[in-house]
């Protein structure tokens, strides 16, 4: 099926013939839906930490002597959140008009709110030919927030949330940023020319590293009969396999823990307290979590055999699971009962902060019936849920909360090596999505997302954290949200 350009334009990318054959076959036979047992709320999946809990899992990271990184997703081009601009520039075009309560009309009538609309980029506009470009600008580099000396782009803001949370005990403050190969500069020149000022207001020491995700991620895109997608001049189209990509970024960070936030998720620096709190509290708790675990593990190491392991023993860690991770485990012997406690314990651990579902767009968080017959916790799409399934369906009219992307992750295993992430994947939670090409219909593939089925086999925590603690900007109007205005 491959010709020879195309195994040359394959290996360009570093793809293999074995990742082509599974890409195809996942296009053919799709990918299963998950089974549902029921949402998880704060009766059963979404713990609901009382004042005295959180307080003590904040101390626990304030005291943390370990290696904390900040990972920050950052996004390609912002088009998507200047879309209705982009609409309403072309009906002007057209000598049509916008109407009263557009977004494009709000637009325009407030645009002394916005932070990039000051006096000086208004005449920039006004006598220049060049202006500010931010439709094809990342969200990172395009100024969020206005303060009475500054304005302040959301990476900028990531630095500060950094030095607040993520400073380690030497002073450092290491963050990792990925980030499109071509604002690659755009964002280092950012980073010098800010790095002082932040480095002396916050008294921290910047360890920053930009990566961009791996052309080798990239997935084949096929026609409507699941044949490869070729360009007009015969080359095969590959899309990149969305933020499920990163999973690789993420595996090379050498740290203990990983702190996981998107680009846009920033609130002025005012409203910035519960934001440090609560990031300190999932910190603490995923510290506390892996400790457990690994406490376990060496228990049942050093018992000799499985007949010494007393009973009681046993039921205690598989409560424990049950409690904390909502993992049950099926009636088996003892042996296999304790094959398969070692096997859930000795895992990467997750604590996802979770709010309540007000509309804003996210995953779900759903406790999933699993091939072994135990169960677990699971960030799913509306893509992984069958709403054709009756229990499906009614589990998602159950749910209460979202994810806001907001995690820690604990990545070291009871021995202090750090887990191998790739093997904790589940190449089967992928997706497939209808697209066009130059006007021609494709379909599309997508690795198993980041927080989704890239980390399904990891032991997972949800906990509820405070609306004010997720604030994104999906679309410009956003930032006329009194998160993003405060002390303007």
């Amino acid at each position: 099926m491959l010709t020879a350009n195309d195994e040359k334009q394959v290996n360009e990318k570093g793809v293999s013939r074995e990742q082509i054959r599974v890409q195809l076959d996942n296009f053919e036979r799709g990918f299963p839906f998950l089974k549902i047992v029921d949402a998880a709320t704060p009766a059963r999946g979404i713990v609901v930490l009382s004042e005295q809990e959180a307080a003590d899992a904040q101390q626990v990271a304030e005291n943390y002597k370990g290696n904390v990184c900040k990972f920050v997703p950052a996004s390609g081009a912002a088009s998507r959140m200047f879309k209705d601009l982009f609409e309403a520039f072309a009906v002007l075009q057209q000598g049509g008009e916008l109407e009263e309560g557009s977004p494009a009309k709000k637009f325009i009538d407030r645009a002394a709110s916005f932070p990039f609309f000051d006096s000086t980029g208004i005449l920039k506009l006004t006598l220049f030919a060049k202006g500010l470009n931010y439709g094809e600008t990342p969200k990172g580099l395009i100024e969020f927030h206005k303060y009475e000396h500054e304005n302040r782009t959301p990476f900028e803001e990531h630095l500060v949330e950094g030095a607040l949370y993520a400073r380690q005990c030497d002073g450092s403050v290491k963050m990792v940023v990925t980030v499109s190969p071509e604002h690659m500069d755009d964002f280092k020149k950012l980073f010098l020319a800010v790095k002082e000022k932040y480095q002396e207001r916050y008294h921290c020491r910047y360890q920053i590293e930009f990566t961009t995700q791996l052309p080798s991620t990239d997935i084949i895109a096929v026609d409507e009969q699941n044949r490869p997608f070729r360009k007009e001049n015969g080359e095969l189209l590959f899309r990149p396999g969305g933020h499920g990509a990163l999973l690789q970024n993420l595996n090379a960070i050498d740290s203990d823990v990983i702190i996981i936030k998107n680009i846009d998720n920033v609130v002025k620096e005012s409203l910035i307290d519960d934001t440090v709190r609560w990031k300190k509290i999932l910190t603490g708790r995923a510290v506390l979590l892996q400790e457990s675990t690994a406490m376990f593990m060496k228990e049942l190491e050093e018992y000799s055999g499985v007949a010494d392991i007393p009973g009681s023993r046993i039921e205690e860690i598989k409560a424990f699971l049950d409690t904390e991770f909502c993992i049950r485990i099926p009636q088996l012997d003892k042996e296999q009962t304790v094959g398969l406690l070692k096997e859930k314990l000795n895992r990467p651990v997750r604590v996802c902060g979770m709010v309540k579902n007000e509309g804003e767009p996210g995953g779900g968080p759903f406790i999933i019936e699993n091939a072994d017959g135990t169960t677990s916790l699971q960030i799913l799409e509306s893509a992984q849920i069958d709403l054709s399934n009756a229990v499906s369906a009614a589990a998602v009219k159950r749910s209460t909360h979202f994810n806001p992307v907001d995690l820690v992750c604990a990545i070291r295993d009871y021995k202090g090596n750090k887990y191998d992430l790739m093997k904790y994947s589940d190449p089967s939670t992928g997706f497939i999505s209808s697209k066009s090409y130059e006007g021609r219909k494709l379909k599309a593939q997508e690795l198993p997302g980041l927080w989704n089925g890239a980390m399904s086999d990891w032991n997972t925590q949800f906990i509820e954290v405070p609306l004010i603690t997720f604030n994104p900007v999906k679309t410009v109007l956003d930032l006329l949200r009194k998160e993003h205005l405060a002390d303007s």
